[in-house]
This record gives structure tokens, sequence and C-alpha cells, in this order.
């Protein structure tokens, strides 16, 4: 599936985001979104995921040279972030079951494969909300990565990721990224050091 965007723009207030964004993400590559820190990275992702509406200009979605109904688009697009919570009432078994209700998950894998992929079997029958931040992140990543979508979003894969979850975060991109498009939004080279294109917000600061 792809993006494109028609002189996209975001404001808050009075201030201007980003503007003049004209650009198409192409299905089967990977993008890195990059710029400094409160330059709208997330803002932007949010934007493609359909959760934000731009102030101005238009996104739309593209499959088999057809547009996508954008009511329907959530169905094509796993996105996972620091600011997305997860059910923390729920324990990880019953977390992983609850997030296949609404997306499939690829490569027929089922909720052993995941225990097995997160690496932390022995806790899966432990409440999330007793996780430690790094557990949880692993669950934010393995549950969008691993969703049979078109599209996957990721806004600052690797925090609360140490050393080793740093590694198996790029085993389990490179495992699952597949032929979709990837876009991930980050400051730090190790999230998106395997991306063929980038993006800078910065270039879109201007009035």
């Amino acid at each position: 599936m792809d993006i494109k965007l028609d002189n996209v723009a975001k404001r808050y207030r009075f201030e201007w985001i980003f503007r003049n964004i004209n650009y198409e993400f192409k299905s089967g590559d990977s993008y890195a979104i990059l710029g400094s820190n409160g330059a709208g990275k997330s803002t932007f992702l949010k934007i493609l995921s359909g959760h934000l509406s731009p102030s101005k200009g238009s996104v739309d979605f593209i499959k088999n040279d057809s547009p996508v109904d954008k009511d329907l688009i959530y169905q094509h697009i796993s996105y996972a972030a620091p600011y997305i919570d997860l059910i923390e009432e729920l324990t990880l078994v019953e977390a992983i079951e609850f997030h296949q209700k609404f997306k499939p998950l690829c490569k027929d894998l089922n909720t052993g494969d995941l225990l097995d992929l997160l690496q932390f079997s022995k806790s899966s029958h432990k409440e999330v909300k007793y996780f430690s931040s790094g557990m949880k992140q692993r669950l934010k990543l393995v549950l969008a990565i691993c969703s049979d979508t078109d599209i996957l979003l990721l806004d600052e894969p690797t925090t609360n990721l140490d050393k080793q979850g740093f590694k198996w975060y790029l085993e389990l991109v490179e495992r699952f990224r597949m032929e979709r498009l990837l876009i991930i939004a980050s400051n730090v080279e190790t999230d998106y050091s395997f991306c063929e294109k980038q993006l800078n917000i910065m270039d879109y600061k201007s009035s």
C-alpha cells in the first residue's frame, strides 16, 4: 500500500508544526522520519496513521492502484509508539489474544509463537501492569511488527530497551518486515539504520 501526501500541513493554535509536505511513500520501501526533539515526528506519524487530520492538504492511501476508504485504513496499519497504552489489567496471553481480534498475525503465527519471540514466556499469566518498561515496549513492538498489515509505523521503537533489546528489535524487524511499507520516526540511528529513504521534518518548517 502507498501513501500519497499532497501539500500536507499541521498547525496547533497559531504555530505551524510543518507545512507543504508533498511526498509519496511506496509499498515495500522503508523510510526514516528524522528531526530534532519536538520537531513534529510523532505528529506526522499520527497523521499517516489516520489518528490526526492535517490542517491543510490531503493524505491518500492507495492499494493495487485503487484508493482505500479512509474509514477502513486502520485495518491496514499496525503502529507502535511510547504514547500508545497497553491494557494493563490483561495478562500477557490475554493481551496477545485480544490484539488478534482486531489484527491477525502474519506468517501463521499464534500466541505461543509470540511468547517465544518476546522471550519472557514465564510471564505469560502475569498482568501487563506488573511488567517493566522494557517488557512493555517489547510487547508493543511484537504486536505491531507481527501483525499482518500493509503498513508498519514505529515511533521511537527502542525506547526503554537495553542493549540486548536493541539487538532483539533489529532481528524482529528483519524477520517480519516483508514487502510492506515501513516508516520509522526516531533520532536514534540504530532504530532506522536499515531504512533506504529519509524524510526530515526540519525541511518543512519554513512559513
